[in-house]
């Protein structure tokens, strides 16, 4: 078992719990990750990439973080790959209010009943690292505000 409660698999948050995560490092890989082709994300929702989903239906997955930045990080990511949220068409808004919901229920399925926070990075300045939309679910802990 991992320390957010899920078992541990290939990708899984689990892959640094000896280390401290270090925004950092996160920050610099948003600051030179770019658009355009594929990603891992578009990877794990093919199947290509092994990973512990924690949810899945016909739009899209949830997972743990690898690098998670609280005791319970999971993604939910939209299997249509949409590049950043302020790239979104009209026609994606049913998607993007899924995703909520789905994030509400893995809150919930993790043990979050003290709260969480829901993040969505856009761009460079918003740490966006992976440029096919997703949804951070934090928690575990108090998380402090204001964040960055």
């Amino acid at each position: 078992m991992c320390h957010s409660g899920f078992p541990s698999s290939t990708l899984s948050c689990c892959y640094h719990i000896n280390r401290k995560p270090n925004m950092a490092d996160e920050t610099a890989k948003a600051q030179v990750a770019r658009p355009g082709g594929d990603t891992i994300f578009g990877k794990i929702v093919r199947k290509e990439i092994p990973v512990n989903l924690v949810y899945e239906d016909d739009l899209c997955v949830a997972f743990p973080d690898i690098a998670p930045q609280a005791p319970t990080h999971i993604l939910v990511v939209p299997k249509k790959p949409i590049v950043q949220l302020s790239q979104a068409e009209d026609s994606d808004a049913a998607l993007l209010g899924h995703m909520l919901i789905v994030a509400k229920k893995c809150a919930r399925d993790a043990g979050l009943a003290k709260g969480y926070r829901i993040v969505i990075n856009d761009g460079p300045d918003g740490g966006q690292s992976v440029y096919h939309i997703h949804i951070h679910i934090l928690g575990g802990r108090i998380l402090g505000w204001p964040p960055g």
